[in-house]
């Protein structure tokens, strides 16, 4: 067996604990055993592909590993479901009475159950609303 495939071994293994871990601690060590594959691949001696592969593995560690995780602090909350619609236009479809459990609203094209913010509060077809953070409708000025 080459020295190239105990390289290729070491690089995928490194790999697979990264895709574990989700650090970006092992990943410049599978990058590393990659050079240090190719390396040995094309004849280098193993006192080569060693050096290579600390060389690679500490180079990788110092620049790329801060960049990575300040990328992976900056990336926004994606919103999904009700949470998305916090803040968008609503149009009162259905009459929202909290106290008769009726009311329906259309946000982006989606119809929705609806509450009122304030538990009195009738608010009639037709209005326009926006979907507060509670997950109510808050009626704005503006109506239909």
């Amino acid at each position: 067996m080459g020295s190239w495939v105990l390289w290729t071994i070491i690089a995928a293994a490194f790999t697979l604990g990264e895709l574990h871990t989700n650090s970006f601690y092992l990943a410049p060590f599978a990058v590393g055993g990659a050079i240090a594959a190719v390396l040995a691949a094309a004849g280098a001696g193993g006192l080569v592909a060693v050096v290579a592969f600390i060389a690679a593995a500490i180079l990788f560690l110092l620049l790329l590993r801060p960049l990575a995780m300040r990328r992976r602090r900056n990336v926004p909350a994606l919103r999904t479901g009700a949470a998305a619609l916090v803040g968008q236009p609503a149009l009162v479809l259905e009459r929202i009475a909290n106290r008769e459990g009726v009311g329906t609203v259309r946000i982006g094209g989606e119809v929705w159950t609806a509450r009122a913010y304030d538990q009195d509060e009738v608010i009639l077809a037709g209005s326009r609303s926006r979907w507060s953070r509670s997950g109510a409708p808050r009626r704005s000025s503006c109506r239909s």
